[in-house]
């Protein structure tokens, strides 16, 4: 084969292998998957290859589906903000979903164990956007100017798919986060004095965010709020960046999940799990009850 055939064949074969690489999922496919979140049954992974792109696009797609379920959006979560759930997930930056009206429930709900296809629960914080200032943040400092509450919040996620261990970055962006479920507790307003403001910035680096059976007393997991990025309100701010590179905006009134603080762990009915945040002043326990 002369040189010319050789380069031929070379340019060939990378035409090829680009064609084979993984593209967002078709609407069919993406209808299938939301499909599947209704049923609650177990959902076909997405490739291994899939890019950011990929799972921007099919994220978009299965949006306007759940919405059309769920009702409104009512905030955004950022997902893989702790360096553990990264490593499990073998990514190494957050990712982002939607939240909807009908997701989130009020501390003490009963939910069934099986909420979901894959149901876990986890131990979150919800912040709610007082200005659109919000967007702008380049600090923690900016971003606790911009809100008005800080909420305990039990994660409820549904990871859907039939092999979990397989998912990425881009397959968890895919499918919005695992974004099922939630329980929200009692709301904490944020001061306005700046030293408040700054003694709450310290308190939500160093608390102590536990998980215990409600029941027996028992600690299930915990973490610390520097587990987040280093501060948990840095969640907001990789948010506000990844949002407006998509041409999109907190608004006031949002509610933003700011990720996990403990490990994902898998439902058991009969179980009754207790959030804490300790040393975060004013925090409630949230508590869920699974049947």
């Amino acid at each position: 084969m002369n040189l010319k055939h050789t380069l031929a064949a070379v340019a060939l074969g990378t035409l090829l292998a680009a064609g084979a690489r993984a593209e967002c999922l078709s609407d069919a496919a993406v209808g299938e998957l939301a499909a599947s979140l209704a049923a609650k049954t177990p959902a076909t992974n997405p490739p291994e290859d899939f890019s950011e792109a990929d799972a921007t696009c099919t994220r978009a797609k299965l949006n306007k589906l759940l919405a059309a379920r769920y009702g409104a959006v009512i905030g955004y979560k950022a997902g893989l903000t702790n360096p553990a759930v990264q490593k499990r997930f073998n990514y190494d930056k957050p990712v982002w979903g939607v939240l909807y009206q009908g997701m989130l429930l009020d501390t003490g709900a009963v939910v069934d164990a099986g909420f979901g296809a894959r149901p876990l629960f986890e131990a979150d914080l919800l912040v709610r956007v007082k200005s659109e200032a919000i967007n702008r943040a380049r600090t923690a400092a900016e971003v606790l100017a911009a809100i008005d509450q800080i909420i305990p919040f039990i994660e409820l996620p549904d990871l859907v798919v039939q092999a979990p261990p397989k998912l990425n970055g881009p397959g968890v962006a895919a499918i919005n986060v695992g974004a099922r479920l939630g329980v929200k507790g009692l709301p904490i307003l944020v001061p306005q004095a700046d030293f408040a403001q700054a003694f709450l910035l310290d308190a939500l680096r160093d608390m102590t965010v536990r998980l215990t059976d409600g029941k027996s007393g028992a600690e299930i997991s915990r973490g610390k709020g520097s587990d987040i990025l280093d501060q948990p309100l840095n969640a907001v701010v990789w948010l506000a960046d990844a949002l407006g590179k998509e041409g999109l905006a907190m608004k006031p009134g949002d509610l933003i999940s700011l990720g996990s603080f403990s490990p994902l762990t898998p439902t058991r009915a009969g179980l009754s799990v207790q959030a804490t945040y300790d040393g975060l002043p004013g925090a409630q326990p949230v508590v869920v009850n699974f049947r």
